[in-house]
């Protein structure tokens, strides 16, 4: 990867959100908790769930990943609470068809992660990105569960 790319896929409004990732933490009382894990770089993260009907009503994250990974997260603690199960679905297969097939980034309150858009070129880092997405919506699940 040369060093344009570089400055490129980790443009300056990437590196703001690593920096100001929302809801932190553990959530000691939650509906739902799920931990994914990217094999191919070794990202993981946690969400905390705490459900209202079918909204989220409290949330948290562990976040431990990449820049981009970093981001994504960032981008859906900013607006995950008071958001559905289809709303966050929707969102996440929006972004995945951003990164995999030439998508129109996800539309607002998501509309942020726009800023991921040249990570379309580096399919190894897809997953990192889709962790936290998967993360909340399988914690949703588990919600439902209980």
């Amino acid at each position: 990867m040369a060093d344009s790319d570089l400055m490129q896929l980790y443009s300056r409004r990437i590196l703001a959100l690593t920096t100001a990732i929302p809801h932190l933490g553990t959530l000691p009382d939650f509906d739902g908790k799920a931990m994914r894990r990217s094999p191919q770089c070794g990202s993981s993260v946690t969400a905390y769930v705490a459900m209202d009907g079918d909204r989220i009503a409290d949330f948290r994250q562990e976040v431990r990943a990449c820049a981009l990974g970093q981001a994504s997260a960032s981008v859906l603690g900013q607006a995950v609470i008071g958001r559905s199960r289809t709303e966050i679905a929707q969102a996440r297969d929006a972004l995945n068809a951003m990164l995999t097939d030439g998508g129109t980034p996800p539309a607002e309150p998501f509309a942020d992660l726009e800023a991921l858009l040249p990570a379309r070129d580096y399919p190894n880092r897809h997953a990192s990105i889709l962790l936290a997405w998967d993360a909340t919506l399988q914690a949703m699940d588990a919600a439902s569960q209980t």
